[in-house]
């Protein structure tokens, strides 16, 4: 990586404490930022306190929507080191997003190097409480000032770093899925596999209103109001009597950092992992036969998250006694295990830091 600039903060911040953190609340005391002008390239790589951004009105991402994220997180292990979890995978992903976009990311080696710096930098922010950790949000956004609809020709891609507990405050206790049946999430053709940050604008409607009927999130149909995709910003899984069921990545689907990590757990374990696509229809008629067994969503931010109830407007089913379900609970015992150091990694998916 080119030479990075550290201007360490001369006001460091009071740690939260780890029963206080929920998820988003509070951010480290420094940032990472990169600037990139075509013809030119990535320039002027700098570690500085966290701070506020000064944008030309005119930015592409201000009002075409050029902003594109990435979730990831960095673990307290048993030894006292810290390390990354599966970070290429987010490297990976964030690139192909910033293609779709038209918009450029960093290569590997800036975008890797660049955020390890700075989880070691800020590495008092990781916590040492199992259940917590340091969530990382690379983001790429346009910061050219013009009007007229195309790509811009200057990006601005910047790291903050927030200590994070549990994502939804029922933690591991199964949530209420309300299935939403009016608003749509992705279409085909169009960003849905992106992390972009449209998808969750987009989004937006749809979870408070499920929030005021007093559910957590909802559960996300296909444009045929058919076939089950994702619950809230999660993969999710169906665990019925012969199989595990994920759907398939379509292109409206997000492929997540976990949805992978569990469905290579699954399979290592030899269970019938299956992808494919999935319909309420079979979901209903598995669960009156007594063939539906537990669901769960996966994400970075949540890990495992058990579903207890799905809802609609006609119809409800709940799961599980309000209770994790097996696999639910294996699978997050497993994931968190190594994740914490607590378990070997035998899949090779924890970079070390310190």
């Amino acid at each position: 990586m080119m030479s990075l600039q550290i201007q360490k903060t001369t006001h460091p911040k009071p740690l939260p404490k780890s029963s206080e953190l929920g998820f988003g609340k509070h951010f480290t005391d420094h940032m990472l930022t990169i600037e990139f002008e075509r013809g030119k390239g990535w320039f002027n790589p700098r570690i500085i306190p966290y701070s506020d951004f000064q944008l030309d009105p005119a930015a592409s991402v201000l009002h075409y929507g050029q902003s594109l994220f990435e979730g990831m997180k960095a673990f307290r292990q048993q030894d006292g080191s810290v390390a990354l979890f599966r970070p290429e995978f987010n490297w990976d992903r964030m690139s192909k997003g910033a293609d779709r976009l038209c918009m450029e990311c960093p290569p590997k080696e800036m975008f890797l190097d660049g955020i390890k710096t700075l989880v070691k930098i800020d590495e008092r922010w990781v916590p040492k409480e199992k259940g917590c950790a340091l969530y990382i949000r690379p983001t790429i956004i346009g910061t050219e000032g013009f009007l007229g609809v195309r790509p811009a020709d200057r990006y601005l891609f910047f790291v903050i770093l927030s200590p994070v507990g549990a994502y939804y405050a029922e933690g591991l206790n199964p949530v209420k899925i309300w299935v939403e049946e009016q608003y749509l999430r992705a279409a085909p053709g169009g960003l849905g596999w992106t992390k972009a940050a449209a998808n969750y604008a987009a989004s937006l409607k749809a979870a408070q209103e499920a929030k005021k009927k007093g559910f957590s999130q909802v559960l996300w149909l296909d444009h045929t109001r058919k076939y089950i995709e994702e619950v809230g910003t999660m993969n999710v899984f169906f665990v019925f009597k012969n199989e595990i069921v994920t759907p398939a990545l379509d292109g409206t689907i997000l492929e997540g950092g976990v949805r992978q990590t569990v469905i290579e757990i699954l399979k290592a374990q030899g269970r019938p992992i299956v992808e494919r696509n999935l319909s309420l229809e079979e979901v209903q008629t598995a669960n009156s036969k007594g063939e539906l067994i537990e669901a769960f969503g996966t994400g970075t931010a949540a890990v495992i998250s058990p579903i207890g109830e799905l809802t609609s407007s006609t119809w409800s089913l709940k799961l599980g006694n309000g209770k994790i379900g097996p696999l639910s609970q294996k699978l997050y015992d497993e994931l968190t295990g190594i994740q914490y150091g607590l378990r070997p990694d035998t899949y090779h998916w924890l970079a070390k830091l310190m």
